[in-house]
């Protein structure tokens, strides 16, 4: 049985911050294995709730900031957010973002991670994602939508997981490090001189880092970068600005690395948006 139900969310402004309802479904049990969400989102936070079945969340454009069971987590459109059934969490985003998602039933869950994480999300699920999107399906009714929800499915049990795209620390000592060097992107600073500000040499700093993060310092600031990147686009700010506020000495060393990490240019991802 399906109903639906207002959750409120916070809608972000610079003046006093509104408060837009959304319809967001509640279900006593799940009406399939599969349950699709689609919507575009404003700037906004969304309250503290957990639900019976998985989530599987995915934002095809902009960046989605989770709280999942104590953990700060982060879905950009490289990667996708797994819940399992049962935890409790909150997100917020900064600016506007295409938000995926599927409820997957409790049984189904089973055969995915026991703890939240990243998902890699194949171009399968995405067309699939999309396509429902766009033709507003939420619960598969026809034969060929329900052959299309099973695939969706397989190709979700099918992801490989990571701990987090942009991983947060744990300790006092690393968050200071890592809120400095968000702070001071543009300064271009070596791995050496963030350290030596922290009286660490840069082999402790990275071994900090690879215990904390599972990645090191570089790898860390550059996924940084990228997560940045998508929010400064959706934002319409020039190419060169984002550039230089990342800490690149020209726009075509940001593009360069834009197109390395996301398969096209800045400006490809911004047509791509504008389409979408």
């Amino acid at each position: 049985m399906l109903r639906l139900s207002g959750m409120r969310v916070r809608v972000v402004s610079d003046g006093p911050m509104p408060v837009t309802d959304y319809d967001i479904p509640v279900f006593d049990a799940l009406p399939s294995d599969i349950y699709f969400r689609h919507e575009e989102l404003a700037p906004a936070e969304w309250i503290a709730h957990s639900h019976p079945w998985g989530q599987f969340t995915y934002v095809s454009r902009g960046v989605l900031n989770f709280r999942i069971d104590g953990r700060n987590m982060l879905s950009p459109p490289q990667y996708a957010i797994w819940i399992p059934p049962g935890v409790g969490h909150f997100s917020w985003s900064n600016g506007v973002a295409t938000f995926r998602s599927a409820y997957i039933s409790a049984e189904i869950s089973q055969q995915l991670p026991a703890i939240p994480c990243a998902l890699s999300i194949s171009l399968i699920l995405k067309a699939i994602l999309d396509e429902f999107a766009l033709t507003d399906v939420k619960e598969p009714q026809t034969p060929q939508q329900k052959r299309l929800a099973a695939v969706a499915i397989d190709q979700i049990l099918a992801a490989k997981s990571t701990q987090n795209y942009l991983p947060f620390a744990g300790s006092d000592l690393l968050k200071a490090i890592l809120d400095q060097a968000k702070d001071n992107l543009f300064r271009q600073q070596t791995t050496a001189q963030v350290a030596h500000q922290f009286n660490l040499t840069p082999r402790t700093l990275e071994r900090k880092c690879k215990a904390e993060l599972g990645i090191g310092f570089g790898e860390w600031r550059q996924r940084l970068r990228l997560t940045m990147a998508l929010e400064a686009l959706n934002s319409g700010r020039k190419i060169q600005q984002i550039s230089f506020d990342l800490g690149y000495k020209s726009p075509s060393a940001f593009i360069a690395m834009f197109r390395r990490l996301s398969g096209q240019t800045p400006d490809q991802y911004r047509r791509a948006m504008a389409r979408s």
